[in-house]
């Protein structure tokens, strides 16, 4: 008896595939050279306007930084 579960594609989120392909398409345009991809998204980062969250750095719990 043949299982038909292996003849099924997996399921794929839209929502991956998309920036999934938006990701080749960027770094296709960088040459595909990963310091020109970066130099490209910080400047593009920089330009944008947008608010940059940084999450680099130690947590800050609390007005001492330590964890309670």
């Amino acid at each position: 008896m043949k299982d038909e579960r292996l003849d099924e594609q997996p399921w794929q989120d839209p929502i991956v595939a998309e920036v999934r392909r938006i990701r080749e398409r960027l770094f296709a345009e960088a040459g595909y050279d990963i310091h020109e991809f970066f130099r490209r998204l910080s400047e593009r980062q920089a330009t944008s306007g947008h608010p940059v969250v940084n999450r680099g750095g130690s947590p800050t719990h609390g007005s001492s930084g330590e964890a309670a």
